[in-house]
């Protein structure tokens, strides 16, 4: 799978503009039973770990086109859901929203499942869920003096042709919006990710990642969760009070390895700013070459049990 540009780039630029004076609303959210994906509302193309990823890497112009859009592009405040959005996220009627780079066929055959085939040669692309799966103005383990779990599953069934000799892969993640839809999750702010190729996690990371399991091989399921929990931390940054953050990964339904989000909290690298529970965060499938994939947010389809 295509992986980010090797050169490390600067993040000071995009710490100092993503600042609260700055940010701005979400659109409002739509009640998808009366509406389809509107992906107007979402990031158009304008614009310690590894250095480099050892299979692929994305180009030196996405990269910096993606650096100057979050430079450029606050983080989107909070905002309350209606109770019909609320209902459709926790009856897990999630939705794909389709960026204009992905080429492919795409299909929700049942509530909350997604079926899709990128085509070969495809470049980089993310998928997200039309709908955040954590609120943070509602689902704040300070706000709700309880911890909350979001997961969902991805597996895949063929890998083709990619850009890069014939490479193609897919990372499975989270992000607050908006986000580049041409990097993967964990590539920018505001994101974190497992890529399928060389099974490196990424937190806010335009290097190379970090080592964290295998390859994913054809006909596995992975998963991956965050867990927010109401035990405070203190940003040794900030000094402001944060939730836990526990990040957890399985393989075909069992849990296979995780870490604490603090671990990551390394601002050369971008921090972990937009993760720690005060952002909205959506599911996040970043794709790159000829890929056949399923995505499940319905808990009665995953392998995995909590």
């Amino acid at each position: 799978m295509s992986h980010p540009d090797s050169a490390p780039p600067s993040y000071e630029a995009s710490q100092a503009s993503t600042s609260s004076t700055n940010q701005t609303q979400p659109p409002p959210y739509h009640n998808w039973q009366e509406a389809v994906p509107d992906t107007s509302i979402f990031p158009p193309p304008p614009i310690s770990g590894f250095y480099a990823s050892g299979t692929g890497n994305a180009s030196a112009d996405d990269a910096e086109r993606a650096h100057q859009f979050c430079n450029q592009t606050p983080l989107w405040i909070p905002a309350l859901p209606s109770s019909s959005v609320w209902n459709e996220v926790n009856s897990h009627n999630i939705r794909p929203v389709q960026p204009p780079e992905f080429n492919g066929k795409l299909s929700t055959p049942s509530k909350g499942k997604w079926k899709g085939s990128s085509s070969d040669r495809n470049g980089d692309c993310v998928l997200l869920s039309h709908l955040p799966l954590y609120f943070a103005k509602v689902d704040s383990p300070f706000a709700q003096g309880r911890r909350k779990v979001i997961y969902f599953e991805v597996r895949v069934s063929r890998f083709r042709g990619g850009p890069v000799d014939g490479e193609s892969g897919f990372s499975i993640g989270f992000v607050a919006q908006p986000y580049p839809s041409w990097r993967s999750p964990g590539w920018e702010r505001g994101s974190l990710g497992v890529c399928s190729d060389d099974g490196c996690r990424f937190v806010n990371d335009s290097w190379g990642g970090r080592e964290f399991t295998g390859p994913v091989k054809v006909g596995e399921s992975v998963g991956l969760g965050m867990i927010f929990d109401g035990s405070e931390v203190v940003d040794e940054y900030s000094k402001k009070r944060k939730c836990k953050v526990e990040v957890f990964f399985t393989r075909n339904g069992v849990r296979a390895g995780g870490w604490d989000l603090y671990e990551e909290r390394d601002e050369d690298s971008g921090g972990v700013e937009g993760l720690e529970g005060d952002f909205d965060l959506y599911g996040a499938v970043g794709l790159f070459g000829g890929v056949d994939f399923e995505v499940c947010f319905d808990p009665a389809g995953w392998l995995y049990k909590p």
